[in-house]
């Protein structure tokens, strides 16, 4: 008895709607069901980029990634060039437009514009949508597979398993997937929240609670074990609860991770934009030398936000009005350390309601880069975020899903030819 689709795809997200498009594209006689199981599908799409979708970034590369090697990754995203996204999208009436830091957005500042040509393309191209409809359970049988779901069994030849990851739950990604990739045998690195706002205490949260809204460049140092173990830069956004901003979400990943390690992490914070503690120093004595009269307030305004420059002096016990050419050398080190290495302190992040992607997922070693096929189970194939994949903010992720997503239509399209 033939199945009731040569191919399955679970989840009908960005990676998912994808796969799907790019597999029917290129065999027009493939079956492909996509099963999701909210009502209207894409949802995380049109909540993205604070409703805009960072579509892509006009230069990806591996190392804009963590999680798996970036070897695997490297060849994924040559698949599908950034070039070839925006042709795809313009394709599909989305015009795209660069903004700072190459973020690529719909020139209608629109996500529900993405989605929608996605799943009208979807449907152009013959794709079958079945939702609502959820996969509780995954099988193999001799033929293929089985699934179970909140109404009843279906049988497919091959499955795509781009039910994404636990980021953002209320779109219904919230780690569905990783059961069903555990079932056929699969490992799960464990997850946690990516690209999340960092809640902070101690003397760091008076500060933040008296900055919220303040903005500035900064070098974050995340410190594993005593040890370095990244450094980004970028903008951070002092708020009620924390920190935020680019820097901020990139780091919240490898916080996540030390804590989930149960690992001694910290987080510093360099004020001057990545300058060492000796710089410092040395262009306070300059600035001391040069306006022996300037007080520390206004010559710290002239390196910070002068209201960073007033609450910084307020947590550090240091008058502003003193003379800058009056401070002690203990008093001057001191402020230098804390321009360029405060500490965070770091409590949690804001977890996955929060979190704009997730790291962990399943292993890119039981993956085959040139199809996207399980090597532990044939016939399976995952794309998007399920993977242990996740990238810096900028429109990495999507790219991700594109790009994984066009390789595993590839090997599907040959794969549904064959008996």
């Amino acid at each position: 008895m033939p199945a009731d689709a040569d191919v399955a795809v679970v989840g009908a997200g960005a990676a998912g709607l994808a796969t799907a498009i790019f597999l029917r594209r290129l065999n027009t006689a493939a079956r492909v069901t996509v099963l999701d199981g909210a009502r209207r599908p894409g949802a995380k799409i049109v909540i993205s980029g604070g409703g805009r979708c960072n579509v892509t970034n006009a230069v990806v590369t591996e190392r804009d990634f963590w999680g798996g090697r970036r070897a695997v990754i490297r060849r994924v995203l040559r698949a599908m060039p950034v070039a070839e996204t925006i042709e795809f999208f313009e394709g599909l009436g989305v015009r795209l437009k660069e903004e700072p830091g190459g973020k690529l957005f719909p020139v209608t500042n629109r996500s529900r514009d993405v989605s929608e040509a996605l799943l009208a393309e979807a449907e152009r191209r013959g794709v079958r949508l079945d939702a609502p409809r959820r996969v509780t359970g995954l099988s193999a049988t001799l033929s293929g597979f089985q699934l179970e779901t909140d109404r009843g069994q279906l049988t497919a030849s091959r499955v795509v398993l781009a039910t994404g990851g636990c980021s953002l739950p209320k779109t219904g990604s919230d780690g569905g997937g990783y059961a069903l990739a555990c079932s056929l045998g699969h490992t799960i690195v464990p997850p946690t929240p990516a690209l999340a706002p960092l809640v902070i205490g101690g003397e760091s949260a008076t500060v933040s609670r008296a900055l919220s809204g303040v903005s500035l460049d900064v070098v974050l140092s995340i410190w594993i074990d005593g040890a370095l173990s990244e450094r980004l830069s970028g903008a951070l956004l002092w708020t009620h609860f924390g920190a935020s901003g680019p820097v901020v979400l990139n780091a919240s990943r490898h916080w996540e991770r030390g804590a989930l390690e149960g690992r001694e992490t910290a987080v510093t914070v360099n004020f001057l934009q990545g300058i060492p503690f000796d710089e410092a120093e040395r262009r306070l004595l300059v600035l001391a030398g040069n306006r022996p009269r300037a007080t520390l307030q206004s010559a710290l305004s002239d390196m910070l936000p002068a209201s960073m420059a007033t609450v910084l002096l307020e947590a550090l016990g240091l008058d502003g009005g003193v003379p800058l050419a009056q401070l002690a050398r203990d008093v001057r080190r001191r402020l230098s350390h804390a321009l360029t290495a405060w500490p965070l302190a770091v409590t949690a992040s804001r977890g996955y309601n929060y979190a704009e992607a997730t790291a962990g997922g399943v292993s890119l070693d039981e993956i085959n880069a040139s199809t996207m096929e399980s090597r532990v189970c044939p016939g399976l194939f995952f794309t998007g975020e399920i993977l242990d994949v996740d990238g810096r903010i900028g429109g990495f992720n999507f790219q991700w899903a594109w790009a994984s997503a066009r390789v595993a239509a590839h090997a599907l399209a040959a794969a549904v030819d064959q008996p």
